[in-house]
């Protein structure tokens, strides 16, 4: 099956497009989401967080997300730490999924997805783009944190200029080009391909 990645920086509108895709019935494995729902699940991971961070990382069975993002995004070698519990449980939980899926090509989205070497097996991977100011206005909103704090989730992140040369494709979600038609040429050209 051909699997195609997506990814981006905070803010930029990657659950926007992975939307679109799906609504042309193609799968779509949110990579954060399916983090957040294991750190809560597995509970392998659960020891492993807690052992790391302390038994305030869990209120009862659920993550304390507060707690662990003013730890992690205040030291990247925590967050480094938090990552390396994480992302191997989350790529193992992808190529499960994959397996179940019967489309032509899957979209598999993940903001962290060269950072976290999970690029491997992709046929192709697409970034989407948007301007930083629009960036800003639109985590500020959606998170309800401040500039600072979107700030501290950025420099997390690979630059936006060397994250797109390591993409096939490039989407723009500026607010100016229509997003709809990029993925549907996309669409069409997956297609082909499978």
């Amino acid at each position: 099956m051909l699997q195609i990645g997506l990814t981006g920086g905070i803010g930029v509108g990657k659950t926007t497009v992975a939307k679109i895709f799906n609504v042309l019935g193609i799968p779509v494995f949110n990579a954060d989401d399916e983090a957040k729902k294991l750190m809560n699940s597995s509970t392998d991971l659960q020891q492993q967080i807690i052992a790391t961070f302390g038994a305030a990382s869990y209120i009862g069975n659920t993550l304390n997300r507060k707690y662990i993002a003013d730890i992690v995004f205040n030291d990247s070698y925590k967050l480094e730490l938090l990552n390396a519990i994480v992302h191997p449980a989350t790529i193992q939980h992808y190529y499960n999924w994959v397996l179940q899926q019967k489309s032509p090509y899957v979209i598999k989205e993940a903001a962290l997805m060269f950072e976290a070497g999970s690029a491997t097996n992709l046929k192709y991977v697409i970034g989407v783009v948007a301007p930083k100011h629009l960036r800003y206005k639109r985590v500020m909103q959606r998170d309800n944190i401040t500039k600072e704090q979107v700030d501290a989730r950025m420099k997390n992140q690979i630059d936006d200029q060397i994250k797109t040369k390591l993409c096939d494709a490039v989407i723009v979600n500026d607010e100016q080009q229509l997003v709809i038609t990029q993925v549907l040429q996309l669409h069409q050209q997956f297609i082909s391909f499978s």
